[in-house]
């Protein structure tokens, strides 16, 4: 067998087909020839390695893959090490808010204790994020914690965030017990997707209420709520983020009788020694943040 076709097949795998594969490769490489390189290990080994559309092993592609994956897996770690990288390499990954509001303040601290520490920081949402840890392309997530993000995975709790609606500064509603008390909400409600943890707490929220408002908006981010809210499209379901000032022109409505969001830290395995002393310093760094909430 060719070892760069292994490698090939070994990337193909590890990001679910040929066409993600090539935009992850460490190096150039065009999608004809993965795809030729991969007929021509099949060739050779006389045996179909997976099906394409959609992407899913053979049983002689999960043989050929455990056999190969600890070799591809660990050359990076491994080189690292060699070059005395190891002890002060990480790779984090978290959402969008995580990133852009706490984490250079938490990173800051960090540095200050950490010297020669150096960061690759990848945003995600949290079913991403958790297959990118089992996956091993990050070292640690900063997310929201559920049943299945953890699941096979190291974690630990930092901080719960209270969920909130957002409206615009010229609505009249100043209290979300308004709204339950409507036999039907007019206002369009604008809503993270429903596999979203907050989307979910929220909708169970309504539940318990008894009260049905069904989005009239999904969008991908609390961001585009806030953009959207903004623009006069309704109201958004989001979360009281601690630390960051509601945007101008809208306002905040506590929901103290809705289930509030955990985020939690998460990893793979027993997590490097790294890994670890970043948890302590997320989890130090949450505490001053809990006052807030």
């Amino acid at each position: 067998m060719n070892i760069h076709h292994l490698e090939i097949f070994y990337y193909v795998t590890r990001h679910g087909g040929i066409s993600e594969a090539v935009r992850k490769f460490p190096y150039g490489i065009q999608q004809p020839a993965v795809s030729s390189q991969i007929i021509q290990l099949e060739r050779s080994l006389g045996t179909k390695l997976f099906q394409r559309r959609p992407f899913e092993l053979t049983k002689a592609g999960e043989r050929l893959f455990a056999f190969i994956q600890p070799f591809f897996g660990d050359i990076a770690k491994v080189a690292d090490e060699l070059q005395g990288k190891a002890a002060r390499f990480v790779r984090i990954g978290a959402s969008g808010p995580v990133l852009r509001y706490h984490m250079p303040e938490a990173l800051r601290k960090i540095r200050e204790t950490m010297t020669g520490l150096t960061l690759n920081l990848y945003e995600g949402y949290e079913q991403q994020l958790a297959q990118m840890l089992k996956k091993d392309e990050i070292d640690l997530a900063v997310t929201v914690l559920n049943e299945s993000s953890t699941a096979g995975l190291g974690s630990t709790p930092l901080i719960t965030i209270p969920l909130a609606l957002l409206v615009p500064k010229s609505s009249r509603i100043r209290d979300a017990a308004e709204l339950w008390k409507r036999d039907t909400i007019d206002e369009p409600l604008i809503s993270l997707p429903a596999h979203d943890s907050i989307a979910g707490c929220f909708q169970r929220g309504l539940q318990k209420l008894s009260v049905d408002w069904s989005p009239a908006l999904v969008v991908s981010s609390v961001e585009l709520i806030e953009t959207y809210v903004a623009e006069g499209y309704g109201i958004g379901a989001t979360i009281a983020v601690p630390g960051v000032k509601v945007p101008p022109g809208l306002r905040r409505l506590p929901l103290p009788d809705f289930e509030p969001i955990s985020i939690g830290a998460l990893w793979s395995g027993e997590g490097s020694p790294l890994v670890r002393k970043l948890i302590a310093a997320f989890q130090q760094y949450a505490k001053g943040l809990a006052a807030e909430v």
